[in-house]
């Protein structure tokens, strides 16, 4: 369901790159039509000024959809299979990001782990990744992610913008931003103790725009944030899907 064969990526200071457009224009006009209403969100302050529906935070509301509606399911089934795993991980080899994970099918799986077991030998890290997606919502009207770096159990987040062509004003703001610590104490953060706005520079930034996936590895300094956004007394939304993809 979707394309990487235009990602770019940046190496320093982490992995993170940029695919658009990342699916078919049809496709994509029918999951901005079909994005949940604010009513089925969960307040997610802890990271910032977010709303979340995930199988994680208001999870009826999240597995109703799911199941429910045939685009979501549809979806939700291919981000769940073995095939959109392998997806990722090649589009990041071909890229020169070889993260040491391999996704196989179940009966390769076994006669490979019944060999290492004959022999002896540790089993490597083979189908021991999983993907889950939420749909998140900031505020234009001060909506904000605090600077972090993603928990250690994350391995891959795609970040998929939901939005109609023309409906973002730029102004608002919402892309998301690459950092840098201004400190030291801030450079090694594997256990992702969120920073202050202040704590960061800044040194590039991902424009809110349709169709596209900002995509990134997590290391101990992918350190990155939404800033507060500016459209004061606006109900607007900048909505998005959050893929991650982790160790089981």
């Amino acid at each position: 369901m979707f394309t990487f064969e235009n990602l770019q990526f940046r190496y320093e200071p982490f992995p993170i790159g940029l695919a658009k457009p990342v699916m078919d224009d049809g496709l994509y006009r029918q999951l901005v039509a079909a994005y949940p209403v604010r009513e089925m969100f969960g307040d997610l302050s802890k990271v910032g000024y977010k709303y979340s529906l995930s199988e994680k935070f208001n999870r009826h509301h999240y597995h109703r959809l799911v199941r429910s509606h045939p685009l979501w399911k549809e979806l939700h089934q291919w981000i769940k299979s073995d095939d959109f795993l392998r997806s990722v991980l090649r589009a990041l080899e071909e890229r020169h990001l070889e993260l040491g994970y391999r996704v196989m099918s179940p009966a390769g799986r076994l006669v490979r782990r019944l060999g290492k077991i004959a022999r002896g030998r540790p089993c490597d890290r083979i189908n021991r990744l999983m993907a889950r997606f939420e749909f998140s919502m900031l505020p234009v009207d001060g909506g904000h992610v605090l600077p972090h770096t993603d928990s250690p159990g994350k391995i891959i987040t795609l970040i998929v913008s939901i939005l109609e062509e023309g409906e973002w004003d730029p102004s608002y703001g919402g892309g998301t931003d690459l950092n840098h610590p201004r400190s030291e104490r801030h450079m090694f953060n594997r256990l992702n103790k969120q920073a202050g706005f202040e704590d960061m520079e800044v040194i590039d930034t991902y424009a809110f725009t349709p169709n596209q996936i900002v995509m990134f590895v997590r290391t101990f300094n992918s350190w990155h944030s939404v800033r507060p956004m500016t459209g004061k007394g606006s109900n607007a939304m900048r909505r998005t899907l959050t893929i991650n993809i982790e160790e089981r």
